[in-house]
């Protein structure tokens, strides 16, 4: 299967402005013949650090802003994975939809939403698409073990992290390292490929960054196979689009008849449920 990401950027509650270049992008997979693309973290309504402005360009997933987003996909064959500021009910998520050929097939909302103000999600759905059974998490959801062993145990070979990021000057090296290690564990614990799909700021006016204008969207997106190495990496402080053909025909490796991190799970979680208990004061609750 040939994936891809567009590490593009996104201006901040301009809806118009990202949706032209969301198309852009569909067609240049197409072009490429890639079977699913992904787009950074809240793409389609940019990521401010606040809430009113995020309330302020959120929509629904029943919306006139969604049926434009589906009618860009009916367009161009290739599946599209791309992030929004989700309205549902009163509540704000941090959402990346799931979409092919005008049909919405599902959405995944941050489980790990760094913003306070939006709520977090707990429900982990896999896609199939050619055959090929993926799942997506956005961000902060791949430094955290578990949400990446449900996919994986639910049978997705491919994960894709939209992500957005915007680092202090300070905090740049550190970052860099911190998530190339996070995504080396969990394409290697699980025997997936995983897809890091970054964003890039070069206007910081446009960033949405209120708090820390001066913070830096790098890219550094990158497909990772299921032993860790990086296929194909993106260029750095500029937009760009990146895709790899990747082999799933191969299962996963396996240890005494699972995965490493399934072997994990079922041989240790009791002792995990014991040591929390003792250890994290909600769990006795």
């Amino acid at each position: 299967m040939r994936i891809a990401h567009c590490q593009f950027e996104s201006w901040c509650g301009e809806f118009d402005h990202n949706l032209r270049r969301f198309e852009e992008g569909l067609k240049k997979a197409e072009e490429e013949r890639a079977a699913v693309v992904s787009f950074p973290e809240c793409f389609l309504t940019g990521y401010p650090d606040n809430e009113p402005e995020a309330r302020r360009g959120a929509f629904a997933v029943d919306s006139e802003k969604m049926g434009r987003v589906l009618d860009v996909t009916s367009r161009c064959e290739p599946l599209a994975i791309v992030g929004f500021n989700e309205s549902r009910g009163s509540d704000l998520y941090n959402t990346a939809l799931v979409a092919h050929r005008g049909h919405l097939l599902g959405v995944y909302s941050k489980c790990a939403a760094y913003m306070p103000f939006h709520k977090q999600g707990r429900s982990f759905p896999v896609f199939e698409h050619q055959g090929v059974k993926f799942g997506v998490l956005i961000c902060a959801d791949g430094g955290y073990i578990e949400p990446a062993r449900i996919l994986a145990l639910k049978g997705a070979r491919i994960i894709f992290a939209p992500h957005f990021n915007a680092i202090t000057p300070s905090g740049l090296l550190s970052h860099f390292a911190k998530v190339r290690s996070d995504h080396t564990a969990r394409a290697t614990e699980n025997s997936v490929h995983f897809i890091r799909g970054n964003n890039v700021v070069l206007d910081p006016g446009k960033s949405g960054m209120t708090r820390h204008p001066e913070s830096v969207g790098y890219g550094d997106s990158y497909i990772m196979d299921p032993g860790g190495e990086i296929v194909v990496r993106s260029r750095r402080h500029e937009e760009d689009f990146i895709f790899a053909d990747v082999n799933t025909a191969k299962g996963p490796d396996r240890a005494w008849g699972l995965s490493k991190s399934a072997w994990s799970h079922r041989e240790f979680h009791a002792l995990l449920a014991e040591a929390a208990e003792a250890a994290i004061p909600e769990a006795a609750g």
